[in-house]
């Protein structure tokens, strides 16, 4: 049975624990709240681009040699680039990325499947266990910038137009409220064509200024960066989401933990104090009957 000492020490402990859990649930709220704006502020842009160079796509006269990034090859090699955290204690954030990565993998008809993993828990979990990584990216969350989109863009566009991939996926956790995340799989390269089909919209015939090549050309290398920068501030939001709801949960667990806690100390206190009145009073009999004797 754990002493009172026993019982206060571990009080003391998840007393420091909470104020730690409480402590990173505010700073997680507080980048939160700056993500979120980001995000709100990039996705009309993205998603907008994401749909004109659908339909650009879509109406691209079949005798005109397409953009290279539009080029729809048959063979098996596929990159697939995985957008997790660099830390944890975020719930099953980066979990549920992991294992659709893996499910991804696993449904794959693809043969020659190579991985370029951004954060620090993706890029470990998948080194244990054997996988190889193209390439990886960390230590760059704190600071995230259209500039680190670019760098990943320009390197996944090179790796595509060098003939050494023939598709590039993304999967990332898509920012949907602060205690929803859901992880989403989107094909970067080459270019998805608009839907058609019942209840699509009628593509649209744009007229260029000055030429097409040249607009075209511009548009996808910016579509590509977009697409992963809006992909990281998804991601990022959804951290910071993730996080701030495992630490409020902590925080009440720790909380409850205490309650429990401080009863056990309470009940053993009280049960040791019984027990020293019991002697108390069983000695002062003792000493009258021996009086008395």
């Amino acid at each position: 049975m754990a002493t009172l000492r026993d019982i206060r020490r571990r009080i003391r402990s998840v007393e420091s624990t909470q104020k730690i859990t409480r402590a990173m649930k505010l700073v997680a709220a507080a980048k939160l709240r700056r993500a979120h704006e980001r995000i709100l502020a990039a996705r009309p842009y993205a998603g907008k681009m994401a749909e004109l160079l659908g339909n650009l796509v879509s109406s691209a006269d079949a005798d005109e040699a397409p953009h290279p990034l539009l080029i729809q090859r048959a063979g098996p090699r596929r990159q697939i680039v995985i957008i997790t955290a660099d830390r944890g204690l975020a719930g099953a954030f980066n979990s549920n990325i992991v294992r659709r990565a893996l499910d991804f993998i696993r449904q794959s008809s693809a043969p020659d499947v190579t991985l370029v993993v951004v954060g620090k828990k993706g890029r470990d979990f998948f080194r244990r266990r054997g996988w190889p990584i193209k390439r990886a990216m960390i230590g760059f969350w704190d600071g995230l910038a259209y500039t680190h989109a670019t760098e990943l863009g320009n390197y996944l566009m090179q790796q595509y137009l060098d003939g050494e991939v023939d598709e590039v996926h993304l999967i990332y956790n898509e920012f949907r409220s602060v205690a929803v995340q859901r992880p989403r799989r989107e094909q970067l390269l080459p270019i998805p064509r608009a839907e058609t089909g019942e209840g699509s919209t009628t593509p649209v015939d744009y007229i260029y200024e000055p030429a097409p090549d040249a607009i075209l050309g511009d548009l996808l290398l910016r579509h590509v960066r977009t697409q992963i920068f809006r992909a990281l501030m998804e991601s990022l939001a959804g951290e910071y989401g993730a996080r701030m709801t495992a630490m409020e949960a902590a925080t009440k667990n720790a909380k409850d933990m205490i309650e429990v806690l401080t009863i056990q100390y309470n009940k053993a206190r009280q049960e040791k104090i019984t027990k020293e009145l019991l002697d108390i009073v069983g000695g002062a009999e003792a000493l009258t009957q021996g009086a008395e004797a």
